[in-house]
């Protein structure tokens, strides 16, 4: 038994008034859920990263009787990195001996008293280990990718590698060579060349002016002597650090270090301990043209903070905050940096960089662009305008952005155990510790937009900048032009 019942046409209007009220209520209701639990998971998100940051492992530091410190962190890896960062570098040099540190990073894995060469490349490839070496200008460094059980094997390697090197004339001859085949194949890496002029001309007259590589005259003429009394003047004890990160010990590894690297000497000949000499900043410029180039390359730079300066943070924020830009990447004209917005829709330049180079006792800050001979100008104005802005009307919304950028930044860096390798024997030579990720990030939360302005008019503000220019550069500003744009005159 079965009734049908016809609706009336107002019957029908009513139903679908409430159809359409409880089903906006439901949207209402999923909405209200859906943002709950959004929240809710944000807040799970904020809280596993504060715990990230407070689970970070302890980084673990010893010294030995003769100075040289042992710094780890055991994260449980099955890889460990190992490596020795020694303070010394190309500002450790003078003007006949510039290029000893890099030429003794070509030297260290050509063999030793006990292994030769190909027996001690052989005994790395077993392991499955990879050698690596830098030399900056400050520090040098050399370092070992290996599996974390072959620990012992690779920190006895190093101890070799550092203190029993044979330095043969045949290989110097032959890494000779090979150094003046680099320096041929710098001269066509032009963001190199630009920043050697930047720093040439900024620190004039001063070791930190030197090229890391040194010129072609003493990488021709340096000899045995020469490398052997810049090891003997520079590589002691105390200036050293043991760094290793990944799956290791640290007890195994202090005493391993004592093992192997006790009788690294800690005394100089004569008493003689070399010192920095200080460094001299210059407002000044050099230009390189060649017309027949495509791009030109420009750096500009005033004095920035060293390691130690607490204005070292608010300039990190302030150099995020400008940003970067690659035309070649997609993005532009709707990203966050003004600088980049505008170098995108006005096709100033291909690509332009922010840097923030720190040294012990001083830094240099400024920006670095790559653009055709007929976009100089204006693209130097506007990279200019956002330094006046960084001084007088940074937003707070701008610096919470820069600060977000920069902790990313931060702790993309810290991804694999030779970063972290790295930065623990960096930080030991700078700070004398290991400074935790927790303890950055504090200091970069507490900067405000008051503080950029603060930090950026006592750095950038009607001060001298250096300017390094290469390619067809006849469209760059005379100095004393790009000087004016130091400062705002307003009335």
């Amino acid at each position: 038994f079965s009734t049908t019942r016809f609706f009336s046409h107002k019957e029908k209007n009513m139903a679908a008034s409430m159809y359409r009220a409880g089903s906006a209520v439901g949207r209402v209701l999923v909405r209200a859920r859906n943002t709950s639990a959004l929240n809710l998971k944000r807040h799970q998100s904020a809280v596993s990263y504060a715990q990230t940051l407070l689970n970070i492992p302890e980084t673990n530091v010893s010294t030995l009787d003769n100075g040289l410190r042992v710094a780890s962190e055991e994260s449980g890896h099955p890889t460990c990195t190992v490596g020795v960062w020694i303070g010394a570098g190309s500002r450790y040099e003078n003007e006949s001996n510039n290029g000893s540190a890099y030429f003794l990073e070509h030297m260290a894995f050509k063999g030793t008293k006990k292994r030769p060469q190909a027996t001690l490349e052989k005994e790395v490839e077993s392991i499955g280990a990879h050698l690596n070496a830098y030399t900056s200008r400050e520090h040098s460094a050399y370092f070992i990718k290996a599996m974390a059980k072959d620990l012992p094997k690779v920190v006895e390697i190093l101890a070799d590698v550092l203190q029993n090197n044979i330095l043969s004339e045949s290989e110097i001859e032959r890494q000779r060579d090979v150094i003046l085949r680099e320096m041929e194949e710098i001269e066509f890496s032009l963001q190199d060349v630009v920043f050697d002029h930047l720093h040439r001309m900024a620190y004039q007259g001063t070791p930190l002016g030197n090229a890391v590589i040194g010129p072609s005259a003493n990488a021709k003429n340096l000899s045995r002597k020469d490398l052997m009394e810049y090891i003997n003047l520079h590589y002691k004890a105390p200036r050293m650090v043991l760094a290793a990160a990944g799956g290791v010990n640290h007890n195994e590894l202090a005493d391993l270090a004592k093992q192997h690297f006790s009788s690294i000497s800690y005394q100089y000949e004569g008493d003689v301990v070399p010192v920095l000499a200080p460094c001299r900043f210059t407002g000044s410029e050099i230009r390189v043209r060649d017309d027949a180039m495509p791009f030109a390359h420009i750096a500009i730079a005033v004095e920035g903070a060293s390691w130690t300066n607490p204005d070292l943070i608010p300039l990190m924020v302030a150099n995020s905050l400008i940003g970067s830009l690659d035309r070649t990447y997609g993005g532009g004209k709707n990203v966050s940096s003004r600088l980049a917005r505008i170098s995108r829709e006005n096709k100033l330049c291909e690509s332009f960089q922010t840097f923030n180079t720190c040294y012990s006792d001083t830094g240099l800050f400024g920006i670095h662009f790559v653009t055709d001979a007929f976009n100089i100008e204006d693209m130097l104005h506007f990279a200019q305008g956002e330094w006046m802005r960084l001084c007088t009307s940074v937003t707070e919304s701008e610096v919470n952005r820069a600060k977000n950028v920069l902790k990313t930044s931060l702790v993309e860096q810290l991804n694999g155990t030779t970063p972290l390798c790295e930065d623990i024997g960096r930080q030991l030579l700078q700070y004398g510790r290991r400074i935790h990720l927790e303890e950055w990030i504090a200091q970069i939360d507490a900067v405000d937009a008051r503080r950029v302005r603060e930090v950026c008019t006592k750095y950038i503000y009607d001060k001298c900048p250096a300017v390094a220019a290469v390619g067809p550069v006849e469209q760059l500003p005379d100095y004393n032009r790009t000087r004016s744009a130091m400062y705002w005159l307003r009335f």
